[in-house]
């Protein structure tokens, strides 16, 4: 089936929703883990949190150029007690988000939105450095 201009919206609009996520998961990570060993992490932890809100502003203006509307919704934010087990959740979905880029590139260059493509690949090469910082913390 050919990607439509109103299908790629309405994916480009779940990713959205999971950058927003990853925002605010990054913040609320970065905020709760402690131990000096997490300090460096910490750090990353919260340039990840700019960095995803810089990915959400660039999808949005790519959905408005399309003549779509930028979603508001939120997708699902996770939370844990332990500090592995929150770069665990990071690394997921960064992992996520790095297979759905992919995706999302080659739908672009299929539609010939040349643009939206390399938008798209620079999003999922942040998205491969944030891995690979978490992959470092977690000794992966």
């Amino acid at each position: 089936m050919a990607m439509t201009v109103k299908k790629i919206i309405d994916l480009l609009n779940k990713d959205l929703e999971l950058e927003y996520s990853a925002a605010i998961q990054y913040i609320n990570h970065s905020a709760v883990m402690s131990g000096a060993s997490y300090g460096d992490i910490i750090k990353e932890l919260k340039i990840h949190a700019n960095e995803e809100i810089q990915h959400a502003m660039a999808l949005a203006d790519q959905i408005d150029y399309l003549g779509g509307k930028p979603s508001i919704d939120v997708g699902k934010i996770y939370t844990a007690d332990d500090n592995v087990e929150m770069l665990e959740q990071d690394l997921a979905g960064e992992e996520d988000a790095i297979k759905r880029y992919k995706i999302r590139v080659e739908q672009a260059e299929d539609m010939k939105e040349y643009a939206l493509a390399q938008q798209l690949r620079t999003i999922l090469a942040m998205e491969q450095e944030h891995a690979m910082d978490i992959k470092q913390a977690l000794g992966k």
